[in-house]
């Protein structure tokens, strides 16, 4: 059943589940640096399945010049001409550093070809060529994960409602989104046929049951965590410098300066 909140998890118990799993993502974060590993994580799924709350309990509290987060925008009109893996590729990660793929090279597996924006034997080579590709990266060192949320119709459907009834979150909406529900048997023709064709033993896809995105978020995490061999590495001592007498700087009167209005003050 789609959207139980009777199971769902209990918001204490998830807030301190999740911030363990954060502080190991933080050694592993350090290990990755330490260690000159390459991570590449992909997030795939439909819309609403809870890739982005996913991806940003992830980052939260990861130093953003190890670990950044790839969302690619359509592609340009040169990117078109371009080998179709080759924009991805400049996104991947150098020595020491973790990326988190927003969707990734599997849009031509999913929108791409369910709404046409690619030909018949476009989609055919990429479902040729990429478990290639990901054996390349597997073999060249890069330790790659690749995830998809599941989420079912009704409980996607109840995510776009509540979307398009919260003016903060209405932006992550757009009409792509929406006509992902009229054509929700094609979405999933694609996956099954994506998965076929590349869920290989050197890049398997692990799926991530998402109605309960409490639950989606702890066990993906737990999952990345426990297939990386990383270790406690330990950190550099830091001390608290003694701060050095006054040598007789003077702070400018506040007048010549523009301050920001104390908004608090009137709450």
């Amino acid at each position: 059943m789609a959207g139980n909140k009777a199971a769902e998890l209990p918001r204490k118990v998830y807030e301190k589940e999740l911030l363990r799993l954060q502080a190991e993502l933080v050694r592993l974060q350090e290990w990755v640096r330490a260690n000159g590993t390459r991570l590449v994580v992909v997030f795939e799924g439909r819309d609403a399945a809870g890739k982005g709350g996913t991806i940003k309990r992830v980052s939260e509290h990861l130093n953003p010049r190890v670990a950044r987060i790839a969302a690619l925008p359509k592609p340009t009109e040169r990117e078109r001409t371009q080998w179709y893996f080759q924009r991805y590729v400049e996104h991947l990660p150098a020595a020491g550093e973790i990326v988190l793929f927003d969707r990734s090279w599997y849009n031509r597996a999913g929108v791409e070809h369910v709404m046409g924006f690619c030909t018949k034997e476009e989609h055919q080579l990429f479902l040729r060529q990429c478990p290639i590709f990901e054996r390349m990266l597997v073999e060249d060192g890069i330790l790659l994960r690749k995830y998809w949320f599941s989420v079912s119709d009704t409980e996607q459907q109840e995510r776009f409602r509540r979307r398009l009834e919260d003016p903060l979150r209405r932006w992550k909406l757009s009409p792509m989104d929406l006509q992902s529900i009229t054509h929700w048997e094609a979405y999933s023709r694609a996956k099954d046929e994506m998965l076929v064709h590349t869920d290989i033993s050197e890049a398997p896809w692990y799926v991530v049951e998402s109605d309960d995105k409490r639950k989606a978020r702890l066990n993906m995490i737990a999952h990345l965590l426990s297939s990386v061999p990383y270790r406690e590495v330990p950190p550099p001592v830091l001390e608290l410098p003694e701060r050095p007498a006054s040598t007789g700087y003077q702070r400018p009167p506040r007048d010549l300066q523009t301050y920001v209005p104390d908004h608090a003050a009137g709450l």
